[in-house]
């Protein structure tokens, strides 16, 4: 059921490289999502993959947004009740909450390799997910002792269970997480959080009611339900928007070419001609045109919300 309360939605850049026109897409519709229901925006940084975080992108992420004329209501650059907002810097509290887990038998220590995994597993996976993992490790009970070497991640027991969410934009959502996609890991063997603990935690006590990103996380959806569950958190509601995509139908990337906001800040092209851009190709509006985020909360709806992949190629807008 939809959470009733104020709506607080976020906004969640990776500094792993620069933002582009797709992550722009989804961040626009997140926002619009938000203040279209008048409702809060946090502005957060995952920033816990390590070896893949580059130093300059934070900030440029920051001035990216705002560039697009997004704004939020907490974030790093401003502070808020629930600081702080960058993920490096809220590792301990991530430490003491995985504790909870590992106390009520709902994780357990895995010495597995990743060439393990994929020798041993047998069943199916759910669209681009890796192997499921075949529980090698999930006799393990609290008060057993840990993997001698102490080189293991934390992996979280999915339930055996059809669990289901309904996605604002792509209706009822269902499956079994033990059987389709499998125990996950909650933390890297080198003890630091992975994404699916960090960001279920971030979530639940930022008051995070609302989320809205590219449907290639479905998977995880069913993963973070688990999650909120195991946590006694509410459950956010979702919307999972289409990515876009390169001519060759892959997920935008490099190799589609040079589509990084920061580089048509530098060409000198207006942010209302990307923003134009994100309204139309996401259904908002009937045709491309200059305009600001603002002018287009009255016509936010997730009901206009195209359900197709938009591909990009060179011409989408002109400067």
């Amino acid at each position: 059921m939809p959470n009733s309360n104020p709506v607080v939605g976020r906004l969640a850049p990776s500094p792993t490289g620069a933002q582009h026109l797709g992550n722009a897409r989804t961040y626009l519709l997140a926002w619009l999502a938000a203040r279209s229901r008048g409702g809060r925006v946090v502005m957060r940084i995952e920033d816990i993959d390590s070896p893949r975080v580059k130093p300059w992108a934070t900030q440029q992420a920051i001035d990216d947004l705002r560039w697009l004329g997004l704004d939020w209501d907490e974030g790093p650059d401003i502070g808020g009740r629930q600081a702080p907002y960058i993920q490096t810097d809220r590792a301990e509290m991530y430490q003491d909450r995985l504790r909870e887990l590992i106390d009520a038998g709902r994780a357990y220590p895995c010495a597995c390799s990743r060439k393990d995994i994929e020798a041993a597993a047998s069943a199916p996976h759910h669209g681009h997910e890796g192997p499921i993992y075949p529980g090698t490790c999930a006799a393990w009970q609290p008060g057993d002792a840990l993997p001698p070497d102490n080189t293991f991640c934390w992996r979280f027991r999915a339930g055996d269970v059809e669990l289901e969410f309904d996605d604002l934009v792509l209706g009822t959502q269902s499956l079994n997480p033990a059987r389709q996609l499998g125990d996950f890991p909650l933390t890297r063997k080198t003890g630091e959080a992975a994404y699916q603990l960090a960001v279920v935690l971030d979530d639940g006590l930022m008051g995070i009611n609302q989320v809205v990103r590219g449907d290639d996380l479905v998977p995880s959806t069913f993963r973070q339900i688990e999650l909120f569950d195991a946590f006694s958190f509410d459950r956010p509601t979702f919307a999972h928007v289409p990515l876009v995509c390169g001519t060759d139908g892959r997920r935008l990337a490099k190799r589609h070419g040079d589509t990084r906001l920061s580089m048509f800040r530098e060409q000198g092209v207006r942010p209302q001609q990307i923003v134009g851009w994100a309204a139309a190709s996401s259904g908002l509006i009937d045709r491309q045109e200059e305009v600001w985020p603002r002018v287009l909360i009255d016509e936010f709806s997730f009901e206009k919300i195209t359900r197709q992949p938009t591909i990009v190629d060179e011409g989408a807008f002109g400067s």
